[in-house]
């Protein structure tokens, strides 16, 4: 198993203490007196060769020091093993991002139809909608709607409540954390800016300009079967390929996306994903119509699991 350039040096520096005390400690200290004879000169002569206390001392104290040199030399993961084992995570986290409603960690905690790709454009990595990209560097954010600072995780987590309607995954679980690692390597070489205000990245969508109040649910309606129909089907409930917009297999009225506002803002710069033209008000028309449609009712107490699930120690080993 290799170790790392300072380890090795580590051991060098020890084996070599070693063999200075094994020199040093071998050989006890002739120590010089000085005396008077009878004549009242005074001569120096060789006392009886003794080994000095404070050489002992230093001597067991280097020993300790240098046991623990050797504990620090004892690499039992190298460096090469470490980085795999983190990008294996991160693609498992990328893996679940794609298909939240099909892969075997993350499909029990799903409720509907959407995967977090369905939100999080291209995985996360498009640049507008839903983007994952700098998000990590915003947490731990403020929260006003848990009225708490909330870490990347929680939020990842609320999203399973919420968007996808299902069952929140233990704090600390494999999911949990594989998301989060995915969800936090896009914010590699990012400056740290956490978010006092609400807890998003700096890539967040910016609400449009319209005000909800302005919508018109009729011109919605007409630009949906015009603009959406064809993918997203005339009953909202979409196909193997585009996801249902409202209905029991779309997010809950607790998601981001269930306000107008939010859902408009979105679609400006998802929709269509071949050609973003929609302008403000169409985009605005479109979500107040969308969310005209019944959806499930979120209440918190449903989607999170028993008390003893809330949460777990996943380390390997106990330490």
């Amino acid at each position: 198993m290799g170790m790392t350039a300072e380890r090795v040096q580590a051991c060098h520096f020890f084996q070599f203490f070693c063999n200075q005390f094994t020199l040093i400690g071998s050989k006890p200290l002739d120590i010089l007196t000085t005396k008077q004879n009878e004549s009242g000169m005074f001569f120096q002569q060789l006392a009886k060769p003794r080994q000095q206390k404070g050489f002992q001392a230093t001597f067991t104290g280097t020993l300790f020091l240098m046991a623990g040199l050797i504990a620090i030399a004892q690499e039992p993961v190298t460096k090469e093993q470490t980085n795999d084992k983190l990008a294996k995570v991160v693609k498992l986290g990328e893996a679940i991002v794609e298909n939240t409603t099909t892969h075997p960690m993350s499909k029990e905690y799903v409720g509907n139809a959407l995967n977090c790709t369905s939100c999080h454009l291209n995985n996360g990595r498009h640049e507008k909608a839903g983007t994952f990209l700098g998000t990590a560097t915003a947490y731990p954010a403020w929260s006003p709607r848990e009225d708490r600072v909330i870490t990347l995780e929680d939020r990842v987590l609320n999203c399973f409540m919420r968007s996808c309607n299902g069952t929140r995954p233990p704090l600390g679980s494999e999911v949990s954390v594989a998301v989060t690692a995915y969800i936090t390597s896009l914010s590699q070489g990012q400056p740290l800016r956490m978010n006092s205000n609400r807890p998003v990245g700096p890539g967040a969508i910016k609400l449009l300009a319209v005000k909800p109040d302005q919508a018109d649910i009729k011109r919605g309606a007409s630009l949906y079967t015009s603009r959406c129909a064809e993918c997203h089907q005339k009953d909202g409930q979409g196909d193997n390929d585009n996801p249902p917009v409202w209905g029991d297999r779309s997010y809950n009225d607790g998601a981001g996306l269930s306000s107008v506002e939010n859902l408009a803002a979105w679609l400006k710069v998802a929709m269509p994903p071949d050609a973003t033209d929609l302008t403000d008000e169409q985009a605005l028309d479109i979500a107040a119509y969308v969310n005209s449609h019944k959806r499930p009712h979120f209440e918190l107490s449903e989607h999170l699991p028993a008390k003893e699930r809330l949460g777990e120690y996943n380390a390997s080993k106990e330490k």
